[in-house]
């Protein structure tokens, strides 16, 4: 296909696709689906070879956020049955966090529900970056807690903050429709903020939302010109008790030809695959690895993921390999850039959600009636929303209860 061959030696040379050819990515055919995974696996095994990212998410404070994102379970108003609880005290956040570490993350990604920071809250979030790092050697730590305000961010940096996350998450001429508290232009800000002080910063989008084809390239496009160095990919969980719970509009393929597009318009970032790969990729996860390099190990915010011992086995499986600690994860004219403005920093920084932020869920919901049963369980009808396949989180941060890493 010549639109592929095309998209190969532009991705190779960094060069931007025209948008018709990134629409051009979406509309192909199931029949030509493994011909634009093998093309996106080109470009992504030039830049980053067969590794892959693991990054973790901790929550550092549930629930009570005041804004009003229509797909997130955390948002004002949200009926879901989510965890809530305030902030938690840097040494449970380190201890949540060298669960992860532990399992084999080399980022860690400090999420907190909210507009954005208080100064206060900043200086709480220094303190458990210190605490993090002051315990892991080659820790990366990227925060996200919202919208920043001038001098958050070099005091962020200054703390140890590696990256800071803040997703676009829609096209600027949709995105009104799916939040009112705050704007596509103050997400934009706090980007460039977090670019300024130093930080890698990390900045994607979700699909599944009800927009169209030509709404996901005017976000991929607008995070191609911001040049984040990580773009997480979220596929929208539908959360009973949240506006967007009846948006069941993805499929694997969708979802393979999504990331495809998002990784020939941004074939040198690290491309992360972060909350609904569980619930909309499904047995299709392994495939994604050939476009992606990167991914959450483990729970999301609000939701379960898959386990962490079955991610790492996934990775294995379909001949990857899981980035050492000691590795850079970017290529090396964006690991310069990096280091250079962090001053000669770990050169491998992201960003999520980046931090997976708007609370994605996965599998781990139970067998239901077939437990105990000799009868087979009927295969899923692949029309039908997966809404088995949506949990909220009962374990790690804000419980008890060891984390699933």
């Amino acid at each position: 296909m010549d639109l592929l061959n095309t998209l190969v030696d532009k991705g190779l040379r960094r060069e931007l696709p025209t948008r018709d050819e990134a629409l051009a990515v979406l509309a192909t055919s199931d029949d030509d689906l493994l011909d634009v995974v093998a093309a996106a696996g080109k470009v992504r095994r030039h830049w980053f070879g067969r590794r892959v990212k693991l990054n973790y998410l901790v929550n550092l404070k549930s629930g009570l956020c005041p804004e009003d994102c229509s797909y997130c379970s955390q948002r004002l108003g949200s009926e879901a049955g989510i965890l809530k609880y305030t902030w938690l005290k840097p040494d449970e956040a380190s201890k949540a966090a060298a669960a992860g570490l532990a399992g084999g993350a080399k980022r860690v990604c400090l999420v907190a529900s909210g507009r954005g920071p208080t100064d206060r809250d900043v200086d709480r979030v220094a303190g458990t970056i210190r605490a993090i790092k002051d315990q892991n050697e080659n820790v990366e730590v990227c925060a996200c807690l919202g919208l920043l305000s001038d001098g958050q961010a070099e005091r962020l940096r200054e703390a140890g903050a590696d990256a800071y996350n803040h997703n676009l998450n829609t096209s600027e001429a949709t995105y009104g429709e799916i939040t009112t508290t705050h704007t596509y232009a103050d997400r934009v800000d706090t980007v460039q903020k977090a670019h300024a002080a130093g930080l890698s910063a990390c900045s994607g989008l979700i699909a599944g939302m009800g927009e169209s084809d030509e709404d996901l390239v005017d976000v991929v496009f607008s995070l191609r010109e911001l040049d984040p160095d990580s773009v997480p990919v979220n596929f929208l969980i539908p959360f009973e008790g949240t506006p967007l719970a009846k948006e069941w509009n993805l499929t694997p393929q969708r979802c393979l030809r999504i990331l495809a597009m998002v990784r020939f318009v941004c074939p040198d970032a690290e491309v992360r695959i972060a909350g609904g790969r569980e619930v909309h990729l499904r047995t299709m996860q392994p495939l994604a690895l050939n476009i992606a390099n990167s991914i959450f190990l483990g729970d999301y915010l609000t939701s379960e993921g898959q386990a962490g011992k079955a991610d790492l086995e996934m990775i294995a499986d379909a001949g990857f390999e899981v980035e050492g600690a000691g590795e850079v994860t970017l290529p090396q004219h964006r690991a310069d850039v990096a280091a250079a403005a962090a001053g000669g920093g770990c050169g491998s920084h992201e960003s999520a959600g980046g931090c997976g932020s708007h609370a994605s869920s996965g599998c781990g919901t139970g067998c239901g009636s077939v437990c105990g049963s000799h009868e087979p369980a009927a295969a899923p009808d692949v029309n039908e929303p997966r809404t088995d396949l949506v949990a909220v989180r009962r374990r790690g941060a804000g419980t008890d209860l060891a984390p699933n890493a």
